[in-house]
């Protein structure tokens, strides 16, 4: 799929809600993380219907007592602007389950509103759960984002798009300045380390579009250097694209300039691959008697269906 039609459908994605939620059920248990929980939250309302499981900062939960290894009734609280979700249950050893209620806070529309961003009661839960506070809609606003509504903010703290993330990769030479493309950036890895370690391997890149596709396709830093090495053109980003859709690796162009074709065009490389000339269809027209054919020949003998 080209990487437009990717950024469309991103831009097609309805927002991520869970429904108006009001209750349901939590649960709690070790996380690997220090300081930290994993923390499960579920409902089941009409056709609404939601589960999440993630890691929390046990700082999050006010008034969860975790320390006690028997078993004791609890009572705490996630509290952001979006609103706040009351739990109550109990815990054991470092494990718990209870029920929650949720509500919102009747002033969280209004005042996104006023920042221009139309959240809906059904994002409200939502909004509390990933913490879309005043403070980081402000933030955003201020870094100046095309196309960012009240959707691609919670998809921003869904996949953690944040004012540092669009600082440092405009550090690194990017614009980063569309909403969808940034998150794009974060589902497929795009980062400013990647795109400065491109730079180390002597590809400067500012085609937000292609840095996608290289993450999608696997064109990495290391890719470019192999190729490099191995003697091959690795100026256009196009062609490392289409080096990795077709097959075009390092080996397989070592293999090529060893049986008598140094430095062979990107061109013929990808043309190689499409239509099967391989190492060992070469050798096997050698070892025929044909002999000194190019490899524009090889191509053409190929697509003719000649062994």
């Amino acid at each position: 799929m080209r990487i437009a039609a990717v950024l469309a459908v991103l831009a097609l994605l309805p927002p991520v809600a869970f429904g108006a939620v009001q209750n349901g059920s939590w649960s709690l248990g070790p996380s690997d993380q220090p300081a930290s929980v994993q923390f499960s939250l579920q409902s089941s309302q009409g056709d609404d219907h939601f589960s999440t499981s993630s890691t929390w900062k046990l700082a999050d939960l006010h008034g969860l007592d975790w320390t006690a290894a028997t078993k004791h009734d609890v009572s705490f609280a996630i509290a952001r602007d979006a609103g706040t979700i009351d739990c109550k249950g109990f815990v054991q050893d470092q494990r718990g389950a209870g029920l929650f209620t949720f509500q919102a806070n009747p002033q969280y529309r209004a005042e996104m509103a006023k920042l221009g961003f139309d959240f809906d009661d059904r994002e409200l839960f939502s909004a509390s759960i990933f913490d879309v506070s005043f403070d980081f809609a402000r933030e955003m606003k201020a870094a100046a984002v095309r196309g960012l509504d009240a959707g691609k903010l919670l998809a921003f703290r869904i996949h953690g798009v944040t004012p540092q993330f669009v600082h440092d990769l405009r550090a690194a030479g990017l614009e980063a300045a569309d909403a969808g493309r940034l998150i794009a950036f974060r589902i497929h890895g795009v980062t400013p380390d990647f795109v400065k370690e491109l730079q180390s391997a002597g590809l400067k890149m500012s085609d937000e579009e292609k840095l996608i596709a290289f993450r999608i396709h696997g064109v990495s830093p290391e890719f470019i250097r192999d190729l490099r090495s191995a003697g091959i053109d690795t100026a256009d980003p196009d062609k490392l694209i289409a080096f990795r859709i077709h097959g075009v690796s390092p080996e397989f162009a070592g293999e090529i300039s060893h049986l008598g074709f140094p430095h062979a065009p990107p061109d013929q490389l990808i043309a190689l691959r499409i239509h099967g000339v391989t190492p060992e269809y070469i050798e096997g027209l050698r070892s025929k008697g044909i002999q000194n054919l190019t490899l524009d020949q090889l191509i053409n003998l190929r697509i003719h269906g000649i062994d």
